[in-house]
């Protein structure tokens, strides 16, 4: 029930992830922290990387990668990336990994995705994820729908115009990458996968996200505007993974959307996955997100998860969870030198209300607890 491309217009340019720029934020206690803009001049910034004083942005709405000045400008380092999303630079700083995703704008479907790797004495590779994705399709091994739907429940989502039952399908929407010793990690939202691409640039499946069952009861069902026959029904819907960051202690920790609708419709159906990067094991580490479209790391391991329908990043410390900041339109979270936490938020065309780059200034309470 995915549909299998998202798009966000902004300024007339189609970028690859559905989302609506929420205005208010969920109810709760004022967190002792806030965000200071830093840049007012952004579209869509998917990812940020943060290497040093050095803040790197991928916008999938000015199709470019940048560098945030001093005075909140963005100064660009690769002009004309369609789609751009996600940004990473290496271990040793001489190399900068970027995904871009190329989207037909009246079917919504993805042409061309991949990642691409820029060296020392203008190197440029290209990793072709989509190629990969047309010739191997990893999540075809699982069916995602309804197992043995009834007449009532098939013509009910065939009416929708939403599938019954399908094995994975082809798609790559190379979204989010990290760097992995010597190697880079592609978190792929239309493939449902983590893919390892070499630093040749050659590709592979690390990790094939699971299908995520969802049972309807009354009021979800109703939210969808299906009839009676769907209670109790089971739908698997598919894993879009949206980040990828690499922990302490080695393992790949991956943020998901829900599959299906991805608006607040069906619940906080978010989840954060830990992955083993030797043998692609896969298992959960928290669920119940609203939207959960980036996650970053902090010193002491924490987990910053950027909830876009919550409109606030989530802390989860020692299995305990907490808002760090309310941030309506929170589409990344990254961390900086001296455990700062940094912060994107989407433009909205309605408004014309740009993207912002902000910084997470902690309250004097948050300053003192530990971690």
């Amino acid at each position: 029930m995915r549909t299998r491309t998202f798009v966000m217009a902004v300024g007339g340019v189609s970028a690859s992830l559905l989302l609506v720029v929420p205005g208010v934020a969920t109810a709760g206690p004022e967190p002792a922290a806030k965000p200071v803009i830093k840049s007012s001049a952004l579209a869509a910034p998917f990812n940020l990387d943060i290497r040093g004083r050095t803040v790197r942005v991928a916008d999938g709405g000015l199709n470019l990668v940048g560098r945030l000045k001093k005075d909140g400008s963005i100064a660009t380092i690769a002009a004309k990336q369609p789609g751009a999303s996600g940004v990473a630079t290496s271990r040793n700083g001489r190399w900068l990994a970027f995904t871009t995703t190329v989207t037909n704008e009246e079917t919504f479907e993805n042409t061309a995705s991949g990642l691409h790797l820029w060296g020392p004495m203008g190197t440029r590779i290209y990793a072709d994820t989509h190629a990969y994705e047309t010739k191997y399709n990893p999540d075809k091994v699982y069916r995602y729908g309804v197992k043995n739907p009834s007449q009532c429940v098939s013509d009910a989502l065939k009416a929708m115009q939403f599938p019954v039952s399908y094995k994975g399908e082809v798609d790559s929407h190379a979204y989010s990458v990290a760097a992995l010793k010597n190697r880079w990690v592609v978190a792929d939202a239309g493939a449902n996968a983590l893919f390892s691409v070499s630093s040749r640039g050659k590709v592979s499946t690390l990790a094939v996200l699971p299908p995520q069952p969802f049972t309807f009861d009354k009021a979800s069902a109703a939210a969808l505007g299906l009839p009676d026959c769907f209670l109790g029904v089971t739908y698997a819907f598919e894993s879009v993974p949206t980040d990828v960051e690499v922990g302490r202690d080695g393992y790949l920790y991956v943020t998901t959307l829900p599959g299906g609708p991805e608006t607040p419709a069906l619940g906080a159906r978010g989840k954060v996955y830990r992955v083993n990067p030797r043998n692609g094991r896969v298992s959960v580490v928290a669920s119940g997100f609203l939207g959960a479209t980036n996650l970053a790391i902090g010193k002491r391991g924490e987990l910053y998860v950027a909830e876009f329908f919550g409109g606030k990043i989530t802390t989860i410390s020692h299995g305990k969870r907490s808002t760090l900041v309310s941030l309506p339109g929170v589409v990344a979270v990254e961390t900086g030198p001296g455990g700062s936490v940094w912060a994107a938020t989407m433009g909205d065309p309605d408004s014309h209300a740009p993207g912002t780059i902000v910084k997470i200034v902690k309250g004097k309470a948050q300053q003192q607890s530990r971690v």
